[in-house]
């Protein structure tokens, strides 16, 4: 039987488990001291009894016999003048033993025959000897002791309290596991700390400091390198700002020159997308709101035909959600822009999907274009990575557009997937939860 996924629901039942089995060794352990107990008492009874009703039997005359046995017969034995043993003995053990103290408690009288009663639980028939060589039949029954019905209901009860004691139990031990979990899956691109509770038992309070501790350790260490990388790549736009007025300024005849400024322009490029992928990695103070995604798209997508870009716009988004506008248009240009550089037609296609986890946005960017190798699709989605065949800059970009598209969609909670196309291109598919 396979085990729950949740820590919770497996402690609840290993302890759940555990007391059901301990439930069920008491009460066997209780049944069976009972069994002796009743064993031991209804056979130091029984055997007196039965001993002195054959010796009543055996001194009274053999025509005043019959009359005895209405008088000498009890709930668990009776007595008859005729009749026949002609079944096996019997099999179990304690019903055994109980023909066995009885034997004995008969003697001197002998006992000729026994057998168990088929229709009779429980119940053996004797067949005894009287000294006057007569014979007497005896019928007697073993009754066990069994256990009260209200034991059962109270092991019950016991099991229902200590099962909800257990749950409980467990709850306070995963529910700061959860805590940790959910404040793991919170740390987004702009490393944000979510502060985790620090109360509760020792251990729980050390573990929660740590991991508070720990957020705030990461957030330092990698803001740290952001600042870095945002302040060089500002600062290089003097130089190369000065550089290139040294160029403008330089003959026009020099053959040189027209090679500088494109370097310098690439230059300059490759600084301004730092700095955006900087800030993007900073975080986005732009505030949610209610978004009508296919209006958005459908200016995106109007603002590239008008400049006679071959792009367009199929599907539907439904209703408004909530998400950041500035974000999404960015998020959505930069796919648009690397699936023009690549191939000669975009198609941006809307669609609302129904999924395990809810409800999806689905906006996908198709181009025509050679694709990615399927090794290098996740890793082009990492800053100033370009796919091998694609190092110049006119081509290949800086390697920072599909990064700060990544950046964005996990700012936004979605998900940035590529794909190769099976008629050929790249499919850029972005996941917005609704």
């Amino acid at each position: 039987m396979p085990l729950p996924r949740t820590l919770l629901a497996r402690i609840t039942l290993m302890v759940v488990v555990g007391m059901v089995i301990a439930q069920a060794l008491t009460f066997m352990a209780i049944r069976y001291e009972r069994g002796q107990a009743m064993q031991t008492l209804m056979i130091s009874g029984v055997e007196r009894d039965i001993a002195s009703s054959i010796a009543v039997l055996d001194r009274v005359p053999a025509s005043e016999r019959a009359e005895w046995l209405d008088r000498l017969e009890r709930p668990n034995f009776r007595f008859a003048l005729t009749g026949d043993v002609d079944t096996p003995p019997p099999a179990s053990g304690p019903l055994q033993q109980f023909v066995d103290v009885i034997t004995a408690a008969l003697k001197p009288f002998p006992v000729l025959a026994v057998g168990q009663v088929p229709s009779m639980r429980e119940a053996v028939w004797m067949q005894v000897r009287l000294n006057d060589g007569s014979s007497v039949y005896l019928l007697a029954r073993r009754v066990p002791m069994p256990v009260s019905e209200w034991v059962i209901w109270l092991l019950l009860a016991q099991l229902v309290v200590l099962g909800i004691c257990a749950w409980q139990a467990s709850r306070l031990v995963t529910r700061p596991l959860k805590r940790l979990g959910d404040a793991a899956d919170a740390l987004g691109p702009d490393l944000r700390p979510t502060v985790v509770d620090e109360n509760g038992p020792v251990e729980v309070a050390h573990t929660a400091r740590a991991f508070n501790a720990m957020q705030r350790r990461i957030a330092g260490y990698v803001q740290e390198r952001i600042q870095i990388l945002a302040a060089v790549s500002h600062d290089l736009q003097t130089p190369i700002t000065r550089m290139r007025l040294r160029v403008d300024l330089m003959d026009d005849e020099l053959p040189e020159r027209d090679k500088f400024r494109q370097d310098l322009d690439s230059m300059r490029s490759l600084v301004q997308e730092g700095v955006s992928y900087a800030r993007t990695l900073q975080g986005s103070t732009e505030a949610e709101r209610r978004v009508d995604v296919g209006a958005l798209i459908e200016s995106i997508v109007n603002d590239y035909t008008d400049t006679g870009q071959p792009v367009t716009l199929t599907g539907d988004a439904g209703e408004p959600i909530s998400s950041r506008p500035n974000a999404l248009r960015r998020v959505v240009g930069n796919l648009v822009d690397n699936a023009l550089k690549f191939g000669t037609k975009v198609e941006v296609r809307l669609a609302r999907i129904e999924t395990v986890g809810g409800t999806q946005l689905h906006i996908a960017v198709l181009d025509d274009g050679p694709g990615i190798p399927p090794d290098q699709l996740e890793a082009v989605l990492q800053p100033f990575y370009r796919v091998e065949g694609s190092r110049s800059r006119e081509t290949g970009g800086t390697g920072l557009g599909l990064a700060i598209a990544h950046q964005l969609t996990l700012s936004m909670g979605g998900q940035l997937v590529l794909s190769n196309r099976a008629e050929g291109g790249l499919e850029a598919l972005l996941r917005l939860p609704v």
